[in-house]
This record gives C-alpha cells, structure tokens and sequence, in this order.
C-alpha cells in the first residue's frame, strides 16, 4: 500500500465514523422531538383540566355561602 492509498482509507474510515454519529444523532433528536410533542400534549390536557377545575370551584365557592340561614334545618333534625 503506498502513503496516499494508506490516507485515502484512513480519511473513508473517519468519513464513516462521522456519518454514523450523524445518523445516531439525527435519531436521537427524533426521539427527542417525539417526546416532547407528547409532553407538550400532556400539559395542555393538564392546563385544560385545571382551567376547568378552577371554573368549578369559583362557581360552586359562591353558592353554599349565599344561602339563607333560615331554610336550613337545625343539625338535630
């Protein structure tokens, strides 16, 4: 093997070696992405969820403390 073929395989071997980080990397970021799609789903049915939750409480909150004292039955009937 002469010098210049021993550096054209060395170069091809690194080549390779790049190209195969680059395509663990791309599935990698692929992975990365997915995940965070599926998070982002999850948060906005949480946001959902508490925004209803909150509507719950403000509208039941008023409600019992409006009632009138007099319609209730004392606790010993």
């Amino acid at each position: 093997m002469t010098q210049e073929t021993n550096v054209q395989a060395h170069l091809e071997e690194r080549l390779i070696a790049i190209e195969s980080k680059i395509a663990q990397q791309e599935d990698l970021v692929e992975s990365l992405n997915q995940t965070i799609y599926a998070q982002q789903k999850k948060i906005d049915q949480l946001e959902d969820l508490f925004s209803a939750l909150v509507r719950r409480v403000k509208d039941s909150a008023g409600g019992p403390s409006e009632r009138s004292l007099d319609n209730e039955r004392p606790p010993h009937y």
